[in-house]
């Protein structure tokens, strides 16, 4: 692919140097949280950078932002929230556990996993807890509602936490990573173990949907915002599922976008358009626009710094992104 002036973006991305592995990143408006393997969280909004002990003496592991605060869980057994003033405060605390599953819903409330428990704590601060058959290792918020989908092994569990009936099991034999509900509910599909995805269309018939074939595990995804399509990392190319039909990709193939001689390590669809985000483990980033599978080149590839985290901000005008080496850095569209 060309790299010239025609096809690059290079121009527009400012460097914001993180000095630490970047785990997850959220934007706050229009300031950029990046949550950081040392325990930090660096804020970057118009060239400044400012960093907050979010983790002090301790590791961020997951992160989770809904446009007004950065949360973040660490091995300190903690969840914090980190504001766009810089202020950082404990949400919960699961004293001896690793906080490494979280998860935020649009309407203010949270949930957090250790262990096998999962605890969710809704807008009015109302807390309940579910304990899972194993240990929960992805939590996700439904689109609409107060439910929770958790996936562990064998399966995944559907939980209302202000109902009192029993949770709802989808069975499916393996140790089940990541969780993701489709912008319609009408899906849930999860990462898997053994380098493939799992889905259950839960309208009209809990119907099972297999999507395998991938090199290595898939451990990012994203839904398009017309929730017609998936993107998966685990490839040389990302993998794009089709989800236009009422049965999802079942008897489709996926399309490749973005082939490139590096494994795909974190994939964004733009919030407004048929345009995805591809970041590799050799540091490259690509963004590449649906409609024509055309490519515009945002970082070149970097020796020793894979792209670990990935996010737009809620307009799809900037576009954060944060490396195992603590590079990072904000491509704003012009």
């Amino acid at each position: 692919m060309s790299t010239g002036t025609a096809s690059s973006l290079t121009q527009s991305v400012a460097p914001v140097t993180a000095e630490a592995h970047v785990t997850a990143i959220g934007w706050l408006k229009g300031t950029a949280a990046f949550g950081l393997g040392d325990g930090g969280v660096l804020l970057a909004k118009d060239g400044e950078t400012h960093r907050v002990e979010a983790h002090p003496d301790a590791g961020v592991l997951v992160g989770a932002s809904d446009g007004e605060r950065f949360v973040t869980g660490g091995d300190d057994g903690r969840v914090a929230v980190t504001g766009p003033d810089g202020s950082t405060r404990t949400l919960a605390e699961a004293k001896g556990a690793w906080i490494d599953s979280l998860a935020l819903s649009a309407h203010g409330a949270f949930a957090y996993a250790a262990g096998k428990r999962v605890f969710a704590r809704d807008d009015k601060g109302r807390e309940k807890t579910l304990e899972v058959p194993s240990t929960a290792r992805g939590l996700a918020f439904a689109p609409k509602g107060y439910r929770l989908a958790i996936s562990h092994y064998n399966g995944a569990t559907l939980w209302f936490p202000n109902v009192e009936a029993k949770p709802e099991m989808l069975e499916w034999k393996g140790s089940h990573l990541d969780v993701t509900w489709s912008p319609d509910a009408r899906f849930v599909v999860t990462s898997m173990q053994e380098n493939a995805l799992h889905g259950w269309r839960l309208i009209p018939d809990k119907g099972h949907m297999r999507m395998s074939g991938y090199p290595s595990k898939t451990r990012s995804f994203s839904w398009s915002h017309d929730g017609k399509w998936l993107a998966t990392s685990g490839a040389d190319a990302a993998i794009i599922w089709p989800f236009e039909a009422k049965e999802g990709p079942m008897g489709k193939a996926p399309r490749e976008c973005g082939v490139r001689p590096a494994r795909v390590s974190r994939v964004a669809f733009h919030p407004n358009s048929l345009v995805l985000a591809v970041a590799y483990e050799d540091g490259g980033i690509l963004l590449i626009r649906l409609a024509d599978a055309s490519e515009l080149l945002v970082r070149p590839a970097v020796e020793g710094s894979g792209v670990t985290a990935m996010a737009w901000d809620k307009a799809g005008r900037r576009l954060a992104f944060g490396c195992e080496d603590g590079q990072a850095g904000i491509l704003t569209l012009p």
